[in-house]
Order: C-alpha cells, then sequence, then structure tokens
C-alpha cells in the first residue's frame, strides 16, 4: 500500500498478508482503567478498518515516574489488557520511556487475504455512505479537561470510545463493501476527505442524519473546541461545501477530532439495508446511513 492508508499490508503469500499499524496518545478521561480500554480500541481500529483480524500488539508506554504512582500505571495496562482479551489479540511484548506525560497505546500485527483487503480510497458512485459511531469526543474530551463535561456526556463517549470496531469489521467484510476508513483524529470530513481526494467521485453528507453525542451541541455552542478541530477545518475546507443552513455547532462536530471513533463504509446501495439491519442486530445499534457517493463534483463533499 503505498497511499494514506489506515494501516500497513504485507503480502507474505498468495492467501496471506500482515496488517500492521501503531497509536498512541495521552490520557483523554480521568479514570486509568478507562483509559487504556480507549486506548487500546483506538489502535486497534485500523486493522479492523481494513477488514483484517488483529492478532499480536506490543505495549508503548511513556511515563512520568517522578510525578505519577505506579499504581496509575498499572490501572491502565490492566484496562488495556482487557480489551486486548476481548479481541482476541495477545500481548507480546512492548517498550516503557519515561517521559514528563503519560502516553499508551500499541503496535499491532494482524492477517488479512492479499485479495480482500478493504481500502479507504476505492468508494464508488451510487455507493451510501455508513457511520457506526456517533460524534464528538474530542468536544466533550476537552470539556472534561475544563470540568464543564456532565456525567451523562462523559459515560456515552467512554461507552463508545471502549466499543471495538470488530462486529462492524466482520459484518462489512461478510457483506461485500467497497471503501471503508476509521474516524479519528481528522474527524468524520477529514477522513471522508481522504476517501474521496483525487479521485473520480464525490460525496454528500446529510447532516441531519449523523449521529452526535449527547451534550456535544451544548458544549459546542459554549466554545468546548479543541485545537485539533480548528486544525480539521483549516485543512479540508478548501474541498468541503457546507449548506448556509447548517449551524455552526453541527459544522464543529462534523470537522471534531475523534477518538477511537466508528467506521465509516461506503457500501453498495443494493447491499445498505442489509449490512444496517445486521449491523444493528449485532449491537452495533447507532449505525446510520449519512449520505451517498456521487459522480457529480469530483474530489468535493457537499453537506446539505
Amino acid at each position: 500500500m503505498e497511499r494514506a492508508e489506515d494501516a500497513g499490508v504485507y503480502k507474505l503469500t498468495g492467501d496471506l498478508a500482515i496488517v500492521q499499524t501503531v497509536d498512541f496518545f495521552t490520557p483523554i478521561v480521568d479514570d486509568a482503567h478507562q483509559f487504556g480500554q480507549i486506548a487500546v480500541t483506538n489502535a486497534l481500529s485500523d486493522v479492523y478498518a481494513m477488514g483484517g483480524r488483529p492478532l499480536t500488539a506490543l505495549n508503548i508506554v511513556c511515563f512520568p515516574r517522578d510525578a505519577m504512582d505506579i499504581s496509575v500505571l498499572q490501572d491502565v495496562l490492566r484496562g488495556g489488557m482487557d480489551k486486548m482479551h476481548e479481541a482476541g489479540v495477545i500481548l507480546v511484548g512492548g517498550h516503557t520511556v519515561e517521559d514528563p506525560e503519560l502516553k499508551y497505546g500499541l503496535a499491532v500485527t494482524g492477517t488479512i487475504h492479499p485479495d480482500k483487503v478493504i481500502q479507504n480510497c476505492t468508494a464508488r458512485a451510487g455507493d451510501k455512505l455508513i457511520l457506526t459511531k456517533p460524534l464528538g469526543t474530542g468536544i466533550i474530551s476537552t470539556a472534561i479537561k475544563g470540568g464543564k463535561a456532565d456525567e451523562e456526556s462523559v459515560e456515552s463517549i467512554v461507552r463508545s470510545m471502549t466499543a471495538l470496531n470488530r462486529t462492524a469489521s466482520e459484518l462489512m467484510v461478510e457483506v461485500g463493501v467497497d471503501a471503508c476508513t476509521d474516524i479519528t483524529g481528522f474527524g468524520l470530513l477529514g477522513h471522508a476527505g481522504q476517501m474521496i481526494e483525487g479521485s473520480d467521485v464525490g460525496m454528500v453528507i446529510d447532516a441531519a442524519s449523523v449521529p452526535c453525542f449527547p451534550g456535544a451541541k451544548k458544549l459546542a455552542e459554549m466554545g468546548m473546541i479543541p485545537g485539533g478541530l480548528r486544525r480539521n477545518r483549516d485543512f479540508r475546507k478548501n474541498m468541503v461545501d457546507i449548506g448556509t443552513n447548517i449551524p455552526e455547532f453541527l459544522q464543529d462536530i462534523l470537522f471534531d477530532p475523534q477518538t477511537s471513533g466508528g467506521l465509516l463504509i461506503a457500501v453498495p446501495e443494493n447491499k445498505a439495508s442489509k449490512l444496517l439491519d445486521e449491523l444493528h442486530e449485532k449491537g452495533v445499534s447507532e449505525a446510520v446511513i449519512i449520505g451517498d457517493v456521487v459522480a457529480q463534483n469530483k474530489g468535493r463533499i457537499q453537506v446539505k
């Protein structure tokens, strides 16, 4: 893979390739065990987005030894291990360095059939766009740091950020889809832009259909905006056409950098209802169709 794909793929044999990725970051919630779960869930998502199966992982840890009790690190690693067990991933080692700020994540290796790799750049005109998790984790995480997030908002994003994308990945592979990416730091519009940049298709996103976490609207209106959101907007604004009827708070949410977000799946129209029904049946209850891949406006996104 030589494009900006979600993970690296290396073909070993005619029917076996490995998928490799790495991700780690600073805490976005106060609970150490939850942070460990979120970090691992997030790191595994790139493999799931490509239709792969994660198998092994290496812990990556930066720890402020003199400023933080070792019990905090133990809780982080315990949370991470819990999610690895749930995913069927084996921890085979890791590396720790002393650092002024706590950071945690994984280097992940998985497997995939070389002919069944799902890329992020192969959407086709006529595809429906399915998003499997709500948006707003960046805004609510910023509010947590400022002491402005209510309990319901915190619980909702933690529940989502610790939910593996494994089921959604397995179902999309079974149904057969054209493209997929996971929604993380570049936000929905940033990752959507990556899917069609330089391509012969465009996208139309129905803003009213995009799911958002409870509290994200109010917090966005209060100005709880992460710096990454502004960078995302500046980077992609030249390829996004946003209708004048879209309120500013919703524009913010569409650019909001996500942590451990859902999958954005481009699926042929004749398979979209089947995939959506199966996602709901298997517990991915907030998955929804949010738009279309179109032949017009090549390389551009229209938000209406």
